[in-house]
């Protein structure tokens, strides 16, 4: 999969830092630090909004799973509250609210 960056001159500036770790002139560390700045972020995403990307998308919670690869009943947690996703679950929601379903489909 290929990175997201938040614009084109922070790609070119990422991908310069790349190669300067590559050969050893800046470390992990700071290689670490230019991904957070570089990289789209992934911000928290609300329970109506979760729902709201679900009835965009004409989807029912058990087919919304399945595009997620999650069960139904994280969903429905998702959707009321009980649970937050996280990770590539969170990664995959922005996707969607930003590309539609088809991004993933």
């Amino acid at each position: 999969m290929s990175k997201k960056y938040r614009n084109e001159a922070y790609a070119a500036i990422h991908e310069t830092m790349e190669a300067l770790h590559e050969v050893g002139a800046i470390n992990k560390q700071t290689m670490r630090e230019f991904d957070k700045t570089c990289l789209t972020p992934t911000l928290p995403m609300a329970p109506e909004r979760i729902r709201a990307l679900r009835e965009r998308e004409h989807l029912s919670q058990p087919i919304f799973a399945l595009y997620l690869n999650v069960s139904k009943n994280l969903v429905s947690d998702w959707e009321r509250g009980v649970k937050k996703p996280g990770g590539p679950a969170l990664r995959l929601l922005t996707v969607v609210e930003k590309n539609g379903i088809q991004a993933i489909a």
